[in-house]
């Protein structure tokens, strides 16, 4: 077989395929949008949306309390540091390790 026949069968089954693809696709996204119309379908999606919706709330919610809780220990930890002198960024005895960046400039 000759290059140029290789060449024009090739295109051949490709622009054949391609039409043949097509049509396929067409009638398989045809049988999807059906299905999606479905009343059943539509009904189990929302539910699905529904629950989704339900459980993202209580998720925010615990993250929320969570945030608080966190942010509030923080800050006791922070003040009984200031208190017993620990703390704060101008401690005269606060040194900085020789191997590490600067501390940032304030």
């Amino acid at each position: 077989m000759s290059k140029l026949t290789l060449i024009a069968a090739g295109a051949a089954g490709y622009v054949l395929g391609a039409r043949a693809g097509r049509e396929r696709y067409e009638q398989i996204a045809a049988g999807a949008r059906g299905v999606m119309r479905n009343p059943r379908v539509q009904s189990a999606r929302q539910q699905a949306q529904d629950a989704v919706a339900e459980q993202a709330a209580a998720a925010r919610d615990v993250v929320v309390e969570k945030a608080k809780e966190t942010a509030s220990t923080a800050a006791s930890a922070a003040a009984d540091k200031v208190r017993r002198g620990e703390g704060g960024a101008h401690s005269a005895d606060q040194t900085w390790p020789a191997d590490t960046a600067a501390p940032p400039v304030s």
